[in-house]
């Protein structure tokens, strides 16, 4: 199912399959039991969390901890399950473990109120609210699949001014009733998935 369609870090749109919720339950359960005592929610997140929409059949997972612990901590429970760390630019705010060979699982841990936290719920919830715009993000990838399918740096890094655009959309539509100002997006080049 997740990993019939990759060839190690080509990159492969798919159509959606129904199934990937229920990967995401049957993961984030063995990742709660892993991870007890050390987190606060799981949520899914990536494109495979918008249903109907094609993407690459790699499952985000989102862990949100009070606050980080050392990696080591993190990678010793992680490990049995099949999870390797992989040292990203972003990690002074997230950290990144994968899973598969090739790729099944990404899960991005982040601390809870961080705004690495709320911009990666922010992208996947008005994806969620607003299909139109989720359309684009498809057609966008496509496109980027068909020219970068062996470069993936390049495909995410082709993705960041359109994930950015709608971070800053969804900032400021959540601050619109509160009269706060919406908050600078990150620039860069960070995957927040699919």
């Amino acid at each position: 199912m997740l990993d019939a369609h990759l060839d190690n870090d080509q990159v492969v749109i798919v159509e959606y399959d129904p199934r990937w919720p229920v990967a995401y339950t049957e993961e984030k359960i063995a990742v709660c039991a892993a991870l007890t005592g050390m987190l606060t929610d799981i949520q899914h997140i990536g494109s495979t969390a918008i249903p109907g929409l094609r993407a690459k059949p790699v499952i985000d997972l989102l862990v949100i901890v009070p606050r980080f612990e050392a990696i080591p901590a993190y990678a010793q429970r992680l490990e049995p399950l099949g999870y390797t760390h992989s040292y990203q630019p972003m990690e002074p705010v997230r950290i990144f473990f994968r899973k598969g060979q090739p790729r099944t699982h990404h899960l991005h841990i982040v601390e809870d109120g961080s705004y690495e936290c709320r911009r990666l719920l922010l992208f996947r919830n008005y994806l969620l609210q607003h299909p139109e715009t989720a359309f684009e993000y498809e057609a966008l990838k496509r496109e980027l699949a068909e020219r970068f399918a062996e470069d993936r740096p390049r495909y995410t890094e082709s993705k960041t001014d359109f994930i950015q655009g709608v971070i800053a959309l969804a900032d400021a539509e959540n601050n619109a009733g509160a009269g706060q100002p919406a908050h600078t997006p990150r620039r860069d080049g960070v995957e927040t998935g699919g």
